[in-house]
């Protein structure tokens, strides 16, 4: 790609600023850019037509033309926004026949901003059916396939949004995170995936707005542009109770830091979980990356006892409130999983519930301590690289059997129960050229030094 759809957000929209390019520029290259690639991955879906698109960039020229300078951040870029997120004026499937033709009302918090930061809507991005399983394959759309190989997996549940990054389809893209659906497909697509801290980004409408674990956050190909989108998307909004203050012009600092000192723990496998040997391969040889930005690096883990029950039974307690009545209604169109995590869910007593909450509060306190040591911890996003996206879930990882349709994920999901911020950064490859990133934690609430520590790597 030798043209603005392989340049980063922030250079576009400098262009677009300075009438170096117009909207309508930029919309037609990545127009081209879709017509040429999408066909063959399938993550842009639910699209207006073309002219369409082309009308709202020439709208958004007419404006930049009144407001001269003082044009938004995002002013011209184009995006697509997650098939989970209302946006209205596009469907929201979810990837399920049941919603197949719902059309939102309202936008969430979050769409809301970033139409208000000058972004052109123009799609939505393609999920898993529900958003359940990181591996992007529904019946109403169908499998959004692995640019770096058409035969294997995208991740998810924000796959969509992350191979429309990766091929330039798109500058910019949202997502969301509950046990990995930001870092995961980041980490199979060779770009930058962020899980913000929980209550840093509003998530509203929400079902359960003070439970935590989910949040929203932005996917992009460089940190830079992570931090451009966290400027628009993070800060707190009095219709999300689980928001707290906090200053979103921190994001538009500079990310330059000095590490020289800095302790770091590694913790490739968090203590023992099954990682592919070439995956482990990748992130050895990343070590010596981090010793050279002056980081201490030691071999250290937090206590993460627990946090695997923690997360899988509130997820299945969340899980059976929101879907339980979709469940009653249109059983025979809702995959075997979904069917499955509900019947969970609505098997648990209250005393499953309060132990987890109980344990889930001793969890945090002890990563609060592990925290007083180590400033970041270091460790794998995903425990395989991108598998057969004919598969519906990995069922083994180095020589162990894994009992259920995240199991494959642990990494990723025993990070969301700590509710530390998170970032995939691309590491390297597999010998057969598969994308492989390495998970950077920063301490909580600390999420503007952990996007500096991703710049630095």
């Amino acid at each position: 790609m030798n043209d603005i759809t392989s340049m980063t957000a922030a250079a576009i929209a400098a262009l677009v600023r300075s009438r170096q390019a117009s909207a309508r520029e930029v919309m037609e290259a990545h127009l081209a850019r879709i017509s040429a690639v999408n066909p063959k991955v399938n993550a842009i879906v639910s699209k207006l037509d073309d002219d369409a698109c082309l009308k709202l960039a020439d709208a958004a020229d007419a404006r930049a033309a009144k407001l001269g300078s003082k044009l938004p951040p995002l002013h011209g870029l184009p995006i697509a926004f997650k098939d989970l997120h209302l946006a209205v004026g596009f469907p929201c499937t979810r990837g399920s026949p049941v919603f197949r033709d719902f059309m939102p009302t309202e936008d969430l918090i979050i769409v809301e901003r970033l139409r208000s930061a000058g972004a052109i809507p123009i799609a939505k991005t393609n999920v898993p059916e529900f958003g359940m399983g990181s591996h992007t394959f529904n019946p109403v759309f169908g499998t959004t396939l692995n640019p770096y190989d058409l035969t294997k997996s995208a991740g998810g549940s924000s796959g969509g949004a992350a191979v429309a990054l990766t091929t330039g389809m798109l500058p910019i893209a949202d997502g969301s995170d509950l046990g990995g659906s930001l870092r995961n497909p980041g980490n199979f697509n060779n770009i930058v995936g962020f899980r913000p801290s929980v209550g840093l980004v509003p998530t509203m409408p929400d079902f359960f707005p003070l439970l935590g674990f989910s949040v929203y956050g932005p996917m992009a190909r460089t940190v830079s542009d992570i931090a451009l989108m966290m400027s628009v998307m993070s800060g707190d909004d009095a219709r999300d109770p689980g928001c707290y203050a906090s200053d979103p012009s921190i994001y538009r600092r500079h990310l330059e830091r000095d590490f020289k000192g800095v302790r770091v723990a590694w913790c490739p496998d968090l203590g023992g979980l099954p990682l592919d040997p070439r995956v482990r391969a990748v992130l050895d040889a990343q070590r010596a990356t981090f010793e050279a930005m002056g980081c201490i690096v030691e071999n250290a883990c937090p206590d993460l006892r627990d946090a695997d029950s923690v997360f899988l039974t509130l997820r299945a307690f969340r899980t059976a409130a929101i879907l339980g009545p979709v469940l009653d209604a249109h059983r025979d169109k809702m995959k075997p999983e979904a069917v499955a995590e509900v019947e969970a869910g609505r098997a648990l007593s209250a005393t499953d519930v309060s132990k987890a909450m109980i344990r889930h509060g001793q969890l945090l306190e002890r990563m609060r301590k592990f925290e007083e040591t180590y400033e970041f911890t270091l460790c794998a996003v995903n425990q395989v690289p991108p598998f057969d996206a004919r598969m519906h879930w990995p069922n083994v990882i180095d020589g162990v059997r894994m009992e259920h349709y995240v199991q494959w994920m642990q990494s990723a999901y025993w990070i969301s129960a700590t509710f530390r911020p998170a970032i995939s950064v691309p590491a390297g490859f597999t010998p057969e050229g598969l994308p492989v990133g390495i998970q950077i934690v920063g301490r909580y609430r600390d999420d503007f030094a952990l996007l500096q520590m991703a710049h630095a790597f």
